[in-house]
């Protein structure tokens, strides 16, 4: 059973692929639109336990690029949806020191959630208890993409030596620069890939992948992702006779 009050072994960095909302609202015979909205309450509440439990870092898929392609309508009500969110959340961000970030492409996004978006994320610019990343217009491969070009760039202006490019260099010049990579990948709604999610940073994270839909995936379901996570040995190619020695 998890416990907050000995949490050493909990990861510092949770990653959630927060996947069935539409289908959740289909099985009831509802707009996937109430999905989503019931998937709201679930944000809230695993925001809420990853911050009582001391988790540094919440990472949350929220938009993906390729969810420019959906239904238009669904699109709109998304991002009226995440406005929402954004306003009505702030208050309770500042008051449990949650600083928010964005992975991805915000300038994709319409102009007022844009607006809003950035000013909640100068708002918690100092906040320092735990970090929350939207992952927003969001793709792993267009993130490394961006990555290359900038290193590209600073090679042309001799700024950078190739000799000079390693896992760091590469890290640095990410969405998530300057953060731990996750420890713990958690995919909900029944699929089994990553989606063009993180593609460098989960390369060493342990993935948990559950059947439970989005809008039913609160606390405790969170807790047996923690506990999964707690019973796993994380060897990095290493054997256990060498961790057992250390």
């Amino acid at each position: 059973m998890v416990d907050p009050e000995k949490n050493t072994s909990l990861p510092t960095h949770v990653a959630i692929i927060m996947d069935g909302n539409g289908r959740w609202a289909e099985e009831r015979k509802r707009p996937r639109l109430f999905g989503h909205k019931a998937g709201v309450d679930s944000v809230r509440e695993i925001i809420e336990t990853a911050r009582s439990l001391g988790i540094g870092y919440l990472t949350l898929y929220a938009f993906s690029t390729e969810n420019w392609n959906r239904p238009a309508h669904e699109i709109s009500g998304l991002m009226g949806l995440l406005q929402r969110y954004l306003q009505s959340e702030l208050k309770t961000m500042l008051e449990n020191n949650i600083r928010l970030h964005c992975l991805g492409e915000p300038e994709r996004l319409p102009t007022d959630v844009r607006k809003t978006l950035m000013q909640t994320i100068n708002d918690t610019r100092a906040c320092s208890g735990m970090t929350l990343n939207l992952a927003l217009s969001y793709g792993g491969r267009s993130e490394l993409i961006r990555a290359m070009q900038s290193m590209a760039k600073e090679c042309c202006l001799g700024d950078l030596a190739s000799e000079e490019i390693t896992e760091t260099t590469i890290s640095d010049r990410l969405f998530t620069a300057g953060q731990p990579d996750p420890d713990l990948l958690i995919r909900t709604g029944g699929e089994r890939r990553l989606s063009n999610f993180l593609l460098w940073q989960l390369s060493y994270a342990e993935l948990y992948f559950t059947d439970v839909k989005w809008p039913d995936f609160r606390k405790d379901e969170f807790f047996k992702a923690l506990e999964t996570y707690q019973s796993r040995q994380r060897r990095y190619g290493r054997i256990a006779v060498q961790l057992h020695a250390e």
